[in-house]
């Protein structure tokens, strides 16, 4: 099993059960467990969406809207049935904190769940594992059997009126089934392609019902809300931005790993005193902040902290919390190509920007790198990035954008290095000098 990594500075508060055998359900039971699902079906629907709106939630899947508010939005009276869908396909490049949740407090998933669908009063759920999460799929399945036989799931649940039914569902590896549309396609058996909006999922979800859709994380934080108190939790992050996060720290780093940390943690104390600072004496070039979709800080902007406005102010996003530090050996024409190599692969193809773009985003870096452009090759390829933004169904197309044009903007010398034919700086520098004759 993977195991969370630790620090003076970490608030277990999602991970509070990590390492304490929780997969188990009596010893989640031990350590809490279901007493917030309990109390919350005492609240009732309003009071459950108020206590969410006060605790500052908001969604760690990358988007950060607030989840008290986006829970308000499902219509109380329905002639469809109501869904709760849990976004697990944690697809994103530098992020790898969901699966710790689906591996050492799946019940946790579960409970949030059912707080869900008490909120909204939904009688199904939905939790949907990335494709490559198969082997946690036991562990989700056992989890769910064992909530059944102890009456928290089907009929009556916890000796009440309320019926809820939750299936685990995995997907087939698809990145652009994390966009929420697209997971409810593939849930109904169709290809994994967005939906045009609106109607949104609140009111016209899956299966036309009104859905709630929240990433694995979020709901795996729902009963620890109720556990500690919403205002408790809320003074644990900063204003507008309420509690912790798992941030996934890797790349070039002395100690890599996933830590919990109060939101709105300085970047810079994160690297350096958190994960280690940079190894072997070198200098720090960049960090990606929020995953390989959040454009690139530079070395002399990451004392901000790390909640979704301070990072929106220094002109990147929190995005999914996967901290990704890149040294002074990194060439950024190649990073840039490898993250584009990635968005065109994944692309679903589905519309002429992101489809097209990608692949010519991909074929000019390739020929940039490889010693093949031209001096108009830099700007075309922002442009070409800044004319997708915006202009596609699902936010993909501008995922692979955003980090290309900050790439540009930021590292345009790096681009111009390339030119003339002769390929990477980094790579002639590998190679040895032509012999003397």
């Amino acid at each position: 099993m993977a195991t969370l990594t630790t620090h003076p500075d970490c608030v277990p508060l999602v991970s509070y059960r990590f390492g304490k055998g929780a997969t188990n359900i009596d010893k989640y039971l031990e350590l809490d467990g279901y007493k917030s699902a309990r109390k919350a079906m005492e609240l009732g629907p309003d009071a459950i969406i108020a206590e969410m709106k006060t605790s500052n939630l908001r969604g760690r899947g990358g988007a950060g809207f607030p989840t008290g508010m986006k829970w308000s939005f499902v219509p109380k009276q329905s002639a469809k049935p109501k869904y709760v869908l849990v976004n697990g396909d944690e697809s994103e490049p530098g992020t790898c904190k969901d699966r710790l949740i689906f591996e050492h407090d799946p019940h946790a998933v579960i409970e949030g769940v059912i707080i869900a669908a008490l909120a909204i009063q939904a009688k199904m759920g939905f939790i949907y594992l990335r494709g490559e999460y198969r082997y946690l799929i036991e562990i989700m399945e056992k989890a769910v059997a064992d909530a059944y036989a102890r009456g928290f799931l089907g009929k009556k649940i916890f000796g009440s009126d309320f019926d809820l039914d939750v299936v685990v569902q995995t997907g087939a590896g698809a990145y652009e089934v994390g966009e929420e549309s697209a997971l409810m396609e593939s849930l109904e058996g169709k290809r994994g392609i967005p939906r045009i909006r609106p109607p949104f999922p609140a009111v016209v979800g899956l299966y036309g019902g009104p859905t709630i859709i929240n990433n694995a994380e979020t709901i795996a934080t729902v009963p620890h809300i109720f556990r500690i108190g919403a205002a408790e939790y809320a003074k644990l992050g900063t204003e507008r931005n309420g509690g912790t996060r798992l941030f996934c720290l890797s790349g070039h780093l002395v100690r890599p790993g996933v830590y919990e940390l109060p939101m709105g943690y300085n970047l810079k104390k994160m690297i350096y005193e958190v994960g280690g600072g940079i190894p072997n004496g070198k200098k720090l070039k960049a960090v990606v902040p929020g995953g390989s979709s959040t454009p690139v800080l530079t070395a002399d902007e990451i004392d901000i902290g790390m909640d979704f406005d301070q990072v929106g102010k220094a002109g990147s996003m929190l995005g999914s919390g996967g901290v990704v530090v890149l040294d002074e050996t990194v060439c950024m024409v190649e990073f840039a190509l490898r993250t584009m190599k990635f968005y065109q692969h994944e692309s679903c193809g589905w519309c002429i920007p992101c489809r097209e773009g990608t692949d010519w985003l991909k074929k000019s870096l390739t020929r940039l790198h490889a010693g093949g452009g031209v001096d108009k090759d830099i700007d075309n390829i922002r442009y070409l990035a800044e004319n997708m933004l915006g202009r596609t169904f699902c936010p993909l197309g501008d995922a692979a954008a955003m980090p290309t044009i900050a790439f540009v903007k930021k590292f345009r010398k790096e681009f111009e290095d390339h030119l003339e034919g002769r390929g990477c700086p980094k790579h002639r520098a590998a190679e040895p000098e032509p012999a003397l004759v």
